[in-house]
């Protein structure tokens, strides 16, 4: 845990940072409440830094997706604003709803292509910048910035055809 909490807690603060207004969740909750969801303190064998990052990057998603998820079940009766898709920002997501839509679609690109799925939580869910995505993934920095342009359009692509 001392090797990576340092890591996971930036990558957390960053990803705060990009949240809505009111968010409640603190950067540290945000890391100890991964690392219990990865394991705890009878963490499993990690193949390398990429698997463990990955990992937590997922875990995290969890965490806020839940959050979210929660949040928009107490507002209005759990009524949802509808989506200008046009202004839906993948790069950093504004609101419960974005973000729920975002996760949605992931799952169903994921299948399709984990790598660039893998890019985008650790992108769009965790902040990590695309430099650091791509030494976690390595692939240069280049390949993530073009990985990024593809998910990116496919998701708006999805997220337009299902009328959200």
């Amino acid at each position: 845990m001392d090797l990576v909490y340092g890591r996971l807690r930036a990558i957390a603060a960053e990803r705060m940072l990009r949240e809505a207004p009111g968010q409640t969740l603190q950067p540290t909750a945000l890391v100890h409440e991964a690392w219990l969801r990865l394991g705890g303190d009878d963490q499993p064998r990690w193949k390398n830094r990429a698997h463990f990052f990955g990992a937590a990057s997922e875990a995290m998603r969890r965490i806020l997706v839940e959050r979210a998820r929660h949040k928009k079940t107490l507002r209005k009766g759990g009524g949802a604003d509808h989506l200008d898709v046009d202004q839906l920002g993948i790069a950093t997501p504004g609101t419960d709803a974005e973000l729920l839509s975002v996760h949605e679609f992931l799952d169903r690109f994921a299948v399709h292509h984990p790598s660039r799925a893998q890019l985008v939580k650790l992108h769009y869910f965790t902040g990590m910048s695309f430099r650091q995505a791509a030494e976690i993934l390595d692939i240069s920095e280049a390949t993530a910035k073009r990985w990024w342009i593809f998910s990116k359009a496919w998701l708006l692509r999805e997220i337009t055809a299902a009328g959200r």
